[in-house]
Protein backbone atom coordinates (compact mmCIF):
# COMPACT_ATOMS: atom_id res chain seq x y z
CA UNK A 1 0.00 0.00 0.00
CA UNK A 2 1.32 3.75 -1.03
CA UNK A 3 1.38 6.73 0.97
CA UNK A 4 -1.97 8.31 1.89
CA UNK A 5 -2.90 11.74 1.76
CA UNK A 6 -4.32 12.98 5.22
CA UNK A 7 -5.81 16.49 6.65
CA UNK A 8 -3.91 18.32 8.85
CA UNK A 9 -5.76 16.59 11.81
CA UNK A 10 -4.39 13.14 10.18
CA UNK A 11 -7.72 11.85 8.97
CA UNK A 12 -8.18 10.32 5.62
CA UNK A 13 -10.32 12.87 3.34
CA UNK A 14 -9.66 12.70 -0.07
CA UNK A 15 -11.90 16.19 -0.50
CA UNK A 16 -10.63 18.02 2.21
CA UNK A 17 -9.40 21.81 1.23
CA UNK A 18 -5.64 20.65 2.91
CA UNK A 19 -3.99 17.73 2.20
CA UNK A 20 -0.53 16.51 3.53
CA UNK A 21 2.26 13.74 2.75
CA UNK A 22 5.68 12.45 4.06
CA UNK A 23 6.95 10.91 0.87
CA UNK A 24 9.07 11.93 -1.73
CA UNK A 25 7.85 14.31 -4.77
CA UNK A 26 7.52 10.85 -7.20
CA UNK A 27 5.72 8.85 -4.71
CA UNK A 28 3.59 11.73 -3.90
CA UNK A 29 2.09 12.82 -7.46
CA UNK A 30 2.08 8.64 -8.47
CA UNK A 31 -1.10 9.36 -5.76
CA UNK A 32 -2.45 12.41 -7.56
CA UNK A 33 -5.85 12.08 -10.01
CA UNK A 34 -4.90 12.66 -14.02
CA UNK A 35 -5.75 16.75 -14.63
CA UNK A 36 -6.63 17.57 -10.91
CA UNK A 37 -3.94 20.32 -10.20
CA UNK A 38 -4.24 23.66 -11.17
CA UNK A 39 -0.99 25.15 -9.88
CA UNK A 40 1.88 23.37 -9.37
CA UNK A 41 4.38 25.30 -7.31
CA UNK A 42 7.99 23.83 -6.58
CA UNK A 43 10.55 25.15 -4.49
CA UNK A 44 13.08 22.53 -4.99
CA UNK A 45 16.50 22.01 -3.02
CA UNK A 46 18.80 24.60 -4.44
CA UNK A 47 21.97 22.19 -4.50
CA UNK A 48 24.42 24.60 -2.11
CA UNK A 49 26.40 21.96 -1.67
CA UNK A 50 25.95 21.14 2.13
CA UNK A 51 22.88 20.23 4.52
CA UNK A 52 20.56 23.48 5.47
CA UNK A 53 19.78 23.78 9.04
CA UNK A 54 17.28 25.24 11.15
CA UNK A 55 16.51 24.88 14.57
CA UNK A 56 13.10 23.45 13.52
CA UNK A 57 14.61 21.19 10.93
CA UNK A 58 17.66 20.19 8.55
CA UNK A 59 17.76 18.48 4.84
CA UNK A 60 20.80 17.57 3.07
CA UNK A 61 21.02 19.71 -0.18
CA UNK A 62 24.30 18.37 -2.19
CA UNK A 63 24.25 16.41 -5.46
CA UNK A 64 27.69 15.21 -6.70
CA UNK A 65 27.31 17.48 -10.13
CA UNK A 66 24.32 20.06 -11.74
CA UNK A 67 23.28 17.09 -14.68
CA UNK A 68 22.78 15.10 -11.11
CA UNK A 69 20.34 18.02 -9.67
CA UNK A 70 18.93 18.52 -13.26
CA UNK A 71 18.48 15.04 -13.58
CA UNK A 72 16.20 14.76 -10.15
CA UNK A 73 14.17 17.85 -11.03
CA UNK A 74 13.58 16.76 -14.37
CA UNK A 75 12.17 12.83 -13.37
CA UNK A 76 10.00 14.76 -10.85
CA UNK A 77 8.18 17.49 -12.88
CA UNK A 78 7.35 14.80 -15.89
CA UNK A 79 6.10 12.58 -13.43
CA UNK A 80 3.92 15.84 -12.45
CA UNK A 81 2.51 16.14 -15.54
CA UNK A 82 -0.60 13.76 -16.05
CA UNK A 83 -1.85 15.42 -12.37
CA UNK A 84 -1.76 19.32 -14.07
CA UNK A 85 -4.59 20.35 -16.13
CA UNK A 86 -4.77 21.56 -19.21
CA UNK A 87 -5.24 25.13 -17.69
CA UNK A 88 -2.78 24.25 -15.45
CA UNK A 89 0.52 26.79 -14.89
CA UNK A 90 4.06 25.42 -13.47
CA UNK A 91 6.17 27.76 -11.20
CA UNK A 92 9.82 27.03 -10.00
CA UNK A 93 12.01 28.20 -7.24
CA UNK A 94 15.24 28.14 -8.21
CA UNK A 95 18.58 30.70 -7.23
CA UNK A 96 21.25 31.68 -9.04
CA UNK A 97 23.02 27.97 -8.78
CA UNK A 98 20.30 26.37 -11.48
CA UNK A 99 18.15 29.11 -12.57
CA UNK A 100 19.73 29.29 -16.32
CA UNK A 101 19.62 25.14 -16.00
CA UNK A 102 16.36 24.72 -14.76
CA UNK A 103 15.02 27.12 -17.82
CA UNK A 104 16.43 25.02 -20.12
CA UNK A 105 15.06 22.01 -18.54
CA UNK A 106 11.24 23.37 -18.48
CA UNK A 107 12.12 24.53 -22.14
CA UNK A 108 12.52 21.12 -23.01
CA UNK A 109 9.69 19.46 -20.80
CA UNK A 110 6.53 22.25 -21.39
CA UNK A 111 8.08 23.70 -24.30
CA UNK A 112 9.97 27.12 -24.62
CA UNK A 113 6.82 29.04 -26.45
CA UNK A 114 4.96 27.64 -22.84
CA UNK A 115 7.38 29.97 -20.76
CA UNK A 116 5.20 33.04 -19.14
CA UNK A 117 7.46 35.04 -17.33
CA UNK A 118 11.14 35.06 -15.40
CA UNK A 119 10.21 36.82 -11.93
CA UNK A 120 12.40 37.46 -9.49
CA UNK A 121 11.94 37.81 -5.69
CA UNK A 122 13.98 40.47 -4.86
CA UNK A 123 14.49 39.95 -1.07
CA UNK A 124 16.87 42.40 0.31
CA UNK A 125 18.39 41.01 3.50
CA UNK A 126 21.54 38.65 3.53
CA UNK A 127 25.54 39.53 3.31
CA UNK A 128 27.44 41.30 0.68
CA UNK A 129 30.55 40.78 -0.43
CA UNK A 130 33.68 42.76 -1.66
CA UNK A 131 34.79 40.58 -5.16
CA UNK A 132 30.92 41.16 -6.73
CA UNK A 133 27.46 42.62 -6.20
CA UNK A 134 25.56 41.78 -3.33
CA UNK A 135 22.98 38.88 -4.09
CA UNK A 136 19.71 39.58 -3.15
CA UNK A 137 17.39 37.45 -5.22
CA UNK A 138 15.85 34.16 -6.10
CA UNK A 139 14.55 33.22 -9.68
CA UNK A 140 10.90 32.28 -9.99
CA UNK A 141 9.95 30.36 -13.55
CA UNK A 142 6.74 30.59 -14.92
CA UNK A 143 5.30 28.40 -17.21
CA UNK A 144 1.99 27.33 -18.24
CA UNK A 145 1.33 23.77 -19.63
CA UNK A 146 -1.31 25.69 -22.35
CA UNK A 147 -0.14 29.13 -23.17
CA UNK A 148 -3.70 29.67 -24.31
CA UNK A 149 -5.64 28.16 -21.51
CA UNK A 150 -3.90 29.08 -18.33
CA UNK A 151 -5.96 31.51 -15.80
CA UNK A 152 -3.90 34.19 -14.55
CA UNK A 153 -5.19 37.37 -12.37
CA UNK A 154 -2.68 40.38 -12.37
CA UNK A 155 -1.24 41.43 -8.53
CA UNK A 156 -2.08 44.61 -7.62
CA UNK A 157 0.94 46.63 -5.97
CA UNK A 158 0.83 50.16 -4.63
CA UNK A 159 1.54 52.98 -7.20
CA UNK A 160 5.01 54.90 -6.44
CA UNK A 161 4.67 57.47 -8.85
CA UNK A 162 3.08 60.83 -7.44
CA UNK A 163 0.59 61.02 -10.23
CA UNK A 164 -1.03 57.48 -8.39
CA UNK A 165 -0.33 58.32 -5.27
CA UNK A 166 -2.65 56.39 -2.96
CA UNK A 167 -3.88 53.94 -6.07
CA UNK A 168 -2.21 50.74 -7.51
CA UNK A 169 -1.00 49.50 -10.19
CA UNK A 170 -0.41 46.04 -12.10
CA UNK A 171 2.52 44.40 -10.25
CA UNK A 172 5.92 43.97 -12.43
CA UNK A 173 8.19 40.50 -12.78
CA UNK A 174 10.08 41.92 -10.12
CA UNK A 175 8.14 41.01 -6.46
CA UNK A 176 9.63 43.79 -3.46
CA UNK A 177 8.66 41.02 -0.90
CA UNK A 178 11.09 41.39 2.45
CA UNK A 179 12.50 38.25 3.50
CA UNK A 180 11.13 36.97 6.89
CA UNK A 181 13.45 38.47 10.02
CA UNK A 182 14.29 36.39 13.59
CA UNK A 183 11.72 38.75 14.92
CA UNK A 184 8.53 37.81 12.18
CA UNK A 185 5.56 36.05 13.86
CA UNK A 186 5.12 33.82 11.24
CA UNK A 187 9.07 32.35 11.34
CA UNK A 188 9.24 28.76 12.04
CA UNK A 189 13.03 28.10 12.58
CA UNK A 190 12.71 25.51 9.24
CA UNK A 191 15.63 26.67 7.16
CA UNK A 192 14.25 27.87 3.44
CA UNK A 193 11.06 28.86 4.92
CA UNK A 194 9.47 31.60 2.29
CA UNK A 195 7.51 34.82 3.12
CA UNK A 196 3.58 34.17 3.47
CA UNK A 197 3.62 37.14 1.57
CA UNK A 198 4.94 36.03 -1.27
CA UNK A 199 3.02 32.89 -1.58
CA UNK A 200 -0.05 34.72 -1.05
CA UNK A 201 0.50 36.78 -4.44
CA UNK A 202 1.56 33.46 -6.20
CA UNK A 203 -1.18 31.82 -5.70
CA UNK A 204 -3.56 34.70 -6.19
CA UNK A 205 -2.57 35.70 -9.41
CA UNK A 206 -1.81 31.73 -10.82
CA UNK A 207 -4.89 30.05 -9.33
CA UNK A 208 -8.25 30.31 -9.75
CA UNK A 209 -10.52 30.31 -6.97
CA UNK A 210 -11.68 26.88 -5.25
CA UNK A 211 -8.59 25.59 -7.76
CA UNK A 212 -5.44 23.13 -6.26
CA UNK A 213 -2.14 24.02 -5.57
CA UNK A 214 0.49 21.14 -5.36
CA UNK A 215 3.61 21.78 -3.71
CA UNK A 216 5.71 18.52 -3.45
CA UNK A 217 8.56 19.98 -1.41
CA UNK A 218 6.32 21.99 1.04
CA UNK A 219 8.91 22.59 3.67
CA UNK A 220 7.01 24.45 6.54
CA UNK A 221 4.01 24.73 4.68
CA UNK A 222 3.46 28.10 3.69
CA UNK A 223 2.33 27.70 -0.03
CA UNK A 224 -0.53 25.71 1.79
CA UNK A 225 -1.32 27.94 4.21
CA UNK A 226 -1.05 30.64 1.71
CA UNK A 227 -3.75 28.96 -0.58
CA UNK A 228 -6.28 27.96 1.93
CA UNK A 229 -5.91 31.90 3.48
CA UNK A 230 -6.84 32.75 -0.71
CA UNK A 231 -9.81 30.35 -0.84
CA UNK A 232 -7.92 27.58 -2.90
CA UNK A 233 -7.08 23.65 -2.12
CA UNK A 234 -4.07 22.42 -1.46
CA UNK A 235 -2.31 19.25 -1.36
CA UNK A 236 1.70 19.79 0.04
CA UNK A 237 4.13 17.09 0.64
CA UNK A 238 7.66 16.41 1.68
CA UNK A 239 10.16 13.70 1.99
CA UNK A 240 11.43 15.45 5.72
CA UNK A 241 9.67 14.76 8.46
CA UNK A 242 10.55 17.55 10.24
CA UNK A 243 9.39 19.79 7.44
CA UNK A 244 5.51 18.03 7.61
CA UNK A 245 5.52 18.21 11.56
CA UNK A 246 5.31 21.95 11.30
CA UNK A 247 3.34 22.19 7.91
CA UNK A 248 0.77 19.87 9.87
CA UNK A 249 0.84 22.23 12.62
CA UNK A 250 0.74 25.34 10.93
CA UNK A 251 -2.51 24.33 8.93
CA UNK A 252 -4.09 22.78 11.69
CA UNK A 253 -5.32 26.65 13.00
CA UNK A 254 -5.84 27.35 9.19
CA UNK A 255 -8.15 24.44 8.57
CA UNK A 256 -10.26 24.78 12.00
CA UNK A 257 -10.77 28.59 10.32
CA UNK A 258 -11.99 26.96 7.03
CA UNK A 259 -14.47 25.15 8.93
CA UNK A 260 -15.72 28.15 10.52
CA UNK A 261 -16.08 30.31 8.14
CA UNK A 262 -16.12 28.52 4.35
CA UNK A 263 -14.22 30.23 1.55
CA UNK A 264 -14.25 27.36 -0.50
CA UNK A 265 -17.09 26.28 -2.95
Amino acid sequence: MGPEWTTPEGDASADAPALLLCADWLDAVATLEAASVDLLYADPPFNTGGPREGRAGRFDDSWATVDGWVGWLEERIAATRHALKPSASVLVHVDWRTSHHARLLLDRLLGADHFVNHLVWAYGLGGSSARRFARKHDDILFYAVDPQRYWFDPPRVPATSRRLRGRTKKATDVLLVPSINNMAAERTGYPTQKPLALLDVLVRACCPPGGVVLDPCCGSGTTALAALAAGRRTRASDANPDAVRIARDRLRGAAATIRRDPVLP
